[in-house]
């Protein structure tokens, strides 16, 4: 238990000590990129130092030609209180007509204090004072006075805080202050305006009372105007529609709708009883022999079925004159009259109809009477011919109700239109009336207090002579001399955000995302005249001493170089390709001086010049170019390989690139280039191939493919960063070691 104890005391001590380790690592970190940023701003400002100062130095320039134009200014002020003289009782009458049922409102008279600001600066008042200047200075305009547009104006008006602290309130009292060059004329201006101010509140004061009541009194014809008008637009509805009031129109409709649907239920149900009785008088008739042939006698009587169709009419006339008027109607008495009339001659057609013959006929058994067989059949043939009479009256009742209550449907779908119109026309009429009555009151009360109303202009404080407020010099010049150097850096910052250049390896390795190998200065091509640094050359040869002593040297080519082999130390590079960006990056002078670097680690190497369209190797070294490898590229034998390569020292060779072929692609391209350089690498520890630009031909593409890595010399200065991107985009299919920034400060 204690040993378990002791591990895990253990590890969270070792737990907490990474964590320690990693918030240093990151507080380092994080002091790192601060120190880059502020190395990289330092960077930026000694490139556009002259940007810089000459930017500085014209603003400070200006700034000291203004601070020696600056005059003093002056500022005098004066207070004004704005108050309300409305009298609280008395309210200005609502012009198109409102709802309230008075004028009377104790809060109604507020100041708008913007308002009154505004004008205080109108140019209307400002050209007043304007001309009481101009005798003593006629060249002053409203523009001298209100300021130009889109600049600060020297006529200013502001409200006065009143009250301390948290109670601070805006008072009625306005500070009108006006600057100048001139501390009388600062004065004349403010007297001048003090004196449109006092005039304008006589005026305004005097307008109120020629123009309060002439309000009232205009509004008074226009709304009894409207009054008539709205009154005539009811009348002439009532008059088109005969109605006096809609909604009660409709009430009464709805009340007759629901009598109309009361009265055909009860019809529906005696027309069924009816029709019950009719059916049951029928089966009577057909069960008796005597009774049918009554039937179809009288069924042969043209008379008689004439006499019933003419009561059969008189009974429909008489159920729809019984819906418009009572029993006691002279319509309702007349077709009463007439259908009895019409019922006797028909039990007269009867009787004649049905003879002794007939009745005789009919006996049996017993011998009937012609009375008792004429009564009993009369009877029956009364019975249904009332009971047909009865439902034909009944359901042209049904049909007459149905009818009646559908008009009285389409009559009440009218009214909703006609009882919107009403309620907008009537309320016209009552609120104009209210109005106009209204106004009648406020112009009796008007006319006494209409002198108290608008608003009062009191001077509490008169202009003083102007106080100076400086001239403002050395604040200009003080701000010229701190604003220059702000506009030189933030001019050079914008300058450098517009250039596509680079200036160091950290901003080549943070553009790309790609190794950085080395950070070369400026080298020069010739060594100290005391010789290699310990390698010797033969003495006797002067074109390989001449060579040799143009072969750069520093240690940080000996560190390119280290970071080269430690990338690959499994398996050493055999073969490298040198190019870069653009011409003129330096990379003959890298590939020299890595060769060198080989040499010094006991390495044979051989430097080939694949430039063949700008070769330049050759004159650097001051070697002869007769023989190189466009003319190698053409020889298909590798016997007379040594032919074409010249020994500067005992572990370098160097192959020129030889006369200028006519397609020099079509020769690199070939087999015989990859043959070669395998055949090279077999001979030498490494073969160094300095490679014309990327981006200006496709010849070092094609050599970089055949060996075994490619590094990217880039001249901070010389090239851009759209540059070296489409270079590294074009170089990240091949076999890309790395970048070594070339002379670089």
């Amino acid at each position: 238990m204690v040993e378990s104890s002791l591990e895990k005391r253990n590890l969270e001590s070792q737990n907490l000590e990474s964590n320690n380790l990693e918030s240093r690592q990151i507080s380092i970190n994080t002091l790192q990129q601060g120190i880059v940023d502020i190395k990289s701003l330092c960077r930026i400002l000694q490139r556009r130092s002259a940007l810089v100062v000459g930017v500085s130095s014209v603003v400070i320039a200006i700034g000291a030609v203004l601070a020696y134009q600056a005059r003093t200014t002056y500022q005098s002020s004066m207070q004004i209180m704005v108050s309300s003289n409305l009298y609280q009782g008395v309210r200005s009458p609502r012009p198109e007509g409102g709802t309230d049922s008075d004028f009377t409102d104790p809060n109604f008279q507020v100041v708008d204090y913007t308002a009154q600001e505004q004008l205080m600066l109108s140019t209307r008042l400002v050209r007043r004072a304007v001309d009481l200047l101009d005798e003593k200075y006629p060249k002053i305009d409203v523009e001298d006075i209100k300021g130009k547009k889109g600049k600060t104006s020297p006529l200013k008006v502001s409200r006065i805080e009143g009250g301390s602290g948290v109670n601070k309130v805006l008072s009625q009292v306005f500070e009108i202050s006006y600057k100048g060059k001139s501390s009388q004329k600062v004065q004349d201006v403010l007297e001048a305006l003090q004196q449109v101010y006092q005039n304008y509140n006589i005026e305004q004061q005097q307008e109120r009372l020629t123009k309060g009541l002439s309000f009232v009194n205009e509004r008074l014809p226009q709304i009894k105007k409207e009054v008539i008008k709205s009154e005539k637009n009811l009348e002439k509805f009532r008059r088109q529609y005969k109605l006096l009031d809609p909604k009660a129109q409709s009430e009464m409709l709805l009340e007759s709708l629901a009598k109309n649907q009361l009265q055909l239920q009860t019809t529906l149900a005696q027309l069924k009883d009816v029709q019950a009785r009719y059916v049951n008088m029928k089966q009577k008739l057909a069960s008796s022999p005597r009774s049918a042939l009554v039937s179809s006698r009288l069924s042969e009587s043209t008379r008689y079925q004439t006499l019933l169709n003419e009561i059969q009419k008189t009974e429909l006339e008489l159920a729809q004159e019984r819906l418009r008027y009572t029993e006691d109607s002279p319509q309702v008495k007349e077709l009463t009259e007439r259908r009895k009339n019409q019922m006797s001659l028909l039990e007269q057609e009867v009787g004649r109809t049905l003879g002794d013959k007939q009745i005789q006929s009919l006996g049996n058994s017993k011998i009937l009477t012609k009375g008792q067989m004429a009564g009993v059949d009369l009877k029956l043939v009364e019975e249904l011919v009332e009971l047909q009479t009865q439902y034909l009256g009944l359901s042209a009742n049904e049909k007459s109700l149905r009818e009646s209550a559908e008009e009285t449907r389409q009559e009440l779908s009218r009214y909703p239109t006609l009882i919107a119109e009403y309620n907008r026309l009537l309320p016209e009429v009552e609120t104009n009336r209210k109005t106009l009555e209204q106004l009648m009151q406020a112009q009796q009360s008007l006319g006494l207090k209409i002198a108290q109303g608008g608003f009062d202009w009191q001077i509490l404080e008169e202009p003083q002579e102007g106080v100076s407020l400086g001239s403002g010099r050395l604040l200009r010049l003080i701000a010229a001399i701190l604003i220059g150097p702000m506009l030189g850096v933030i001019a050079a910052l914008i300058r450098e955000q517009f250039n596509d250049n680079i200036y160091s390896g950290e901003e080549i390795t943070k553009l790309t995302n790609i190794r950085l190998l080395g950070t070369l200065p400026k080298i020069s091509l010739v060594t100290p005249p005391k010789g290699f640094f310990g390698l010797p050359f033969p003495k006797k040869d002067q074109s390989k001493a001449q060579a040799l002593t143009l072969m750069p040297f520093h240690e940080t080519l000996d560190m390119a170089f280290q970071n080269i082999q430690i990338l690959k130390s499994s398996l050493p590079y055999k073969s490298l390709a040198i190019t870069s960006s653009v011409t003129g990056e330096g990379t003959s002078t890298v590939t020299m001086g890595l060769a060198h670097s080989a040499a010094r680690m006991h390495k044979r190497v051989l430097i080939i010049d694949a430039n063949l369209r700008e070769s330049s190797l050759h004159q650097v070294l001051k070697l002869s170019n007769d023989w190189g490898l466009s003319l190698l590229l053409l020889d298909e034998t590798n016997d007379n390989l040594k032919n074409y390569i010249q020994p500067i020292h005992p572990s370098i060779d160097i192959l020129t690139a030889g006369p200028q072929p006519e397609d020099p692609v079509k020769i690199l391209s070939s087999g015989r280039m990859k043959e070669l350089i395998q055949r090279f690498e077999e001979i030498y520890d490494l073969v160094l191939i300095d490679a014309p630009p990327i981006i200006c031909t496709v010849d070092s593409r094609i050599v970089a493919s055949f060996c075994d890595g490619v590094i990217m010399v880039a001249r901070p200065g010389k090239v851009s960063r759209t540059q070296i991107i489409q270079s590294t985009d074009v170089l990240s299919s091949l076999n890309l070691i790395g970048i070594i920034s070339n002379e670089v400060k």
